[in-house]
C-alpha cells in the first residue's frame, strides 16, 4: 500500500484556508486531514461541515480526511458525508454503538475510520475489523495541535499492523500527532502507512518564493524518511 502525507488543516493560516489547502495540494499533498472537535468530546472547538462545503465549492478535489473527535457522532456523521467527506474516522468511546457508526460512514458511500486514542487498547479494533477501512492511531492525546510525539505509539502501530495483516483485508494505518521529519521514518519503520502533520508542514517557515515551495520541501523530506 502506497504512503500517504496528510496535512492537517488544524494548523493553517485560517484567514486564508482555501489558498493554503490549494498550496499544499500543489506541493503534493495526499490528503487533507480535517480535525472537528467539540469542546466536548475534547476540550477544544474547530471547525464544522459548513468549512469543508466552502472548501469544496473553492475547488478542492483531493480526498479529505474527516477526524471526528465529538460525542456524539451519528448525525455529523451524515453532515459530513453530505459535505463532501472521502474518510471519517469516530472515536469508540465517543459512540455508544462503533459498528452502527461505521456503517453509516460506509453505507454512506464514504471510507470508515476508527480512532485509538494513547488510553485506548488495541482489542477494541478486532470486532471492528470487517467494518473499518482505516485505523488512526493517536501519537498525542486529541484536542490540540503542536503537542509532542509519545514514543510508546509506535508499539500500538506495530500491534494494530499485526492485526491489519491477519485480517488480509485493504486497511489503511494512519498515525496523527507530533509527527515530522525526524520520527516520521520510525513510523513507518513501526507499520503506518498514513501520517498526519499539521505544524510540521503549515508551520514551516517561508524561506522560498511561493507557500507551495515551502511545503513540498517538507513534504519531500518526510517523503525521504518514509
Amino acid at each position: 500500500m502506497n504512503s500517504w502525507i496528510a496535512p492537517s488543516i488544524l494548523a493553517a493560516d485560517f484567514a486564508r484556508l482555501g489558498a493554503e489547502v490549494d498550496d499544499v495540494v500543489a506541493a503534493g499533498a495526499d490528503l487533507v486531514h480535517f480535525d472537528v472537535m467539540d469542546n466536548h468530546y475534547v476540550p477544544n472547538l474547530s471547525v464544522g461541515p459548513l468549512v469543508l462545503e466552502s472548501l469544496r465549492r473553492h475547488g478542492v478535489a483531493v480526498p479529505v480526511d474527516v477526524h471526528l473527535m465529538v460525542e456524539p457522532v451519528d448525525r455529523l456523521i451524515d453532515d459530513f458525508l453530505a459535505a463532501g467527506a472521502d474518510y471519517i474516522s469516530v472515536h469508540p468511546e465517543a459512540t455508544g454503538h462503533p459498528h452502527r457508526s461505521l456503517s453509516l460512514i460506509r453505507e454512506g458511500g464514504a471510507k470508515a475510520g476508527v480512532v485509538l486514542n494513547p488510553g485506548t487498547a488495541v482489542a477494541v479494533v478486532e470486532p471492528l475489523i470487517d467494518v473499518v477501512d482505516l485505523v488512526l492511531v493517536m501519537s498525542v492525546n486529541p484536542g490540540f495541535g503542536g503537542q509532542a510525539f509519545i514514543p510508546s505509539s509506535l508499539d500500538k502501530v506495530a500491534a494494530v499492523r499485526r492485526l491489519i495483516d491477519a485480517s488480509g483485508r485493504a486497511i489503511r494505518l494512519e498515525i496523527d500527532g507530533g509527527i515530522k521529519v525526524d520520527n516520521i521514518g520510525a513510523a513507518a519503520r513501526a507499520g503506518a502507512d498514513t501520517f498526519v502533520a499539521g505544524s510540521a508542514v503549515f508551520g514551516v517557515p517561508e524561506t522560498h518564493a511561493s507557500r507551495a515551495d515551502d511545503y513540498r520541501a517538507v513534504l519531500d523530506a518526510m517523503r525521504e524518511q518514509v
